[in-house]
This record gives structure tokens, sequence and C-alpha cells, in this order.
């Protein structure tokens, strides 16, 4: 397994173009030799490609906004050709139960754009958050979703935070998903439901790696979506070292 950074981890610094090159290098500089692309400013796919030529860099996952997914999943994949990424991610656009939005009605919207991804040779992933695990006829969200789509449509970016903020065992669910759980996010849970520096928080990672191994996992994505005030690329750095001392790169 390959560790990365989740690029939506330093969003602030990628707001225009120079800026986000800028951040590359630092990503670069740190250690990291992949990156998820999400949460930035527009970008053609000729500029990323060789943004991370130029600093050693590969994108394996990226994350793409809903509307542009269903709207033109064959453009995204063309995208994704230019700049060598097979797996396709959708970040935020989950079953929220409480807007009636349910796992049959997100089945019944995004299969569709599933199937074109897969022709082109692109891997569908969904990304989850707490609300996942909300129970909807009796199981929760995630295993409904898990059930609908079949492994060659779907995959998930099992995300170690947000299961654990859900009530979810992060090991237990990556166990769970075994074959479908090709890219995950790795993020430590701290007291007070706060994000940590991976290590510093309370999440068992030892079985987090030991199952993410099992189950098939390339690239574990390292990603804080909140530093507690810290500068994040300093967060993204005490990660990086503390998987370097795992055995990681």
């Amino acid at each position: 397994m390959r560790i990365g950074a989740q690029v939506y981890t330093i969003r602030d610094f990628c707001k225009n173009l120079d800026d986000f090159s800028e951040s590359m290098k630092r990503i670069a500089d740190i250690g990291y030799q992949y990156v998820q692309i999400s949460g930035t400013c527009d970008y053609e796919p000729e500029w990323l490609k060789a943004e991370l030529e130029k600093n050693g860099l590969a994108c394996v996952i990226t994350h793409i906004p809903a509307d542009r997914l269903l709207s033109d999943p064959a453009g995204v994949a063309h995208d994704h050709d230019i700049f060598g990424c097979k797996y396709v991610g959708l970040g935020w656009n989950a079953c929220q139960l409480d807007k009636g939005d349910t796992p049959d009605a997100f089945y019944d919207k995004y299969i569709a754009m599933a199937h074109v991804l897969k022709e082109r040779g692109k891997y569908f992933m969904y990304h989850n958050h707490d609300q996942e695990f909300q129970k909807y006829n009796g199981k929760p969200v995630l295993e409904q979703l898990a059930e609908m789509f079949a492994p060659d449509e779907m995959g998930f970016t099992l995300d170690t935070y947000w299961i654990t903020a859900g009530g979810g065992d992060p090991a237990w669910w990556i166990e769970r998903l075994s074959g479908r759980v090709p890219c995950i996010h790795l993020k430590d849970f701290a007291y007070g439901r706060k994000m940590a520096v991976i290590g510093e928080g309370n999440i068992n990672f030892d079985r987090v790696f030991e199952q993410a191994e099992a189950a098939g996992t390339e690239y574990m994505l390292v990603e804080q979506d909140d530093c507690n005030g810290e500068d994040p690329f300093a967060c993204l750095a005490r990660s990086y070292q503390y998987l370097k001392a795992r055995g990681f790169e």
C-alpha cells in the first residue's frame, strides 16, 4: 500500500492556479508521491498533468462535483485519461435521509453514470461521512449502497474518522467491503470529535492497516478537513512521518 495526501486538507491554499501549483510543490517536498485532487480551484486536465509531472506526483483519485459527474461522465473520464487517474470520486452528495435522499434514489440517479465510467476504464468511488451510518429499513445506508451497486459499479473511499463518528469500526468496514476499497482516507479521531494528525488521536490504525492490506487497498490518503488552527502542511507532514515510521511510503 502507498500513502498520499488528500489535497482537500490544503484547499485554502489552492484557490487559484498559482497557489495550487505552489501547494503541489510543498506536498512533494514533504515526501508524498501520491495525491487526491479535491476542493481546489478549477483547472484544465493538461495543466494538472504538467504540475503532477513537474513535482513527481501521481493523482490516484479525485472528487468531482456531482453536477459534472451526472451531466458529462464521458468528459470526466476523458479528463482523467489526460492526467492518468483511474478512480473517480464523489465527495459529497450523500444519502441524506432528513432531506429525503434514500439509497434507492441515489442508485437510480447514479447507476447510469457509473456504467459510463466503467465502460471508459474508470471506477466510481463513493466517499462516506457519518450520515451513512443512519439506518434505513433496518440497515445502515452504507450497507444498502454496497448491496445495490455491484462491486464493479461502485467502490468506497472509506474514511476512518467519519466511520468512527458514525459509531462504526473502520477496520470492520474495510473488511466488510474488501475488494471495493482501492483507496481509503486516513484521518484520526481525537477526544471532542476533533480531527487529528494520524497517530495523535485514538483510532486503532494497526487494525486499519492490517485489514486494508487484506482488502486490496492500494492507496491510503491522509486527509484532515479541520486542522484545529494548525498549519495544514505541518499536519500533513506529521502524518507522513508517522506513516513512514510504520514502513509506508
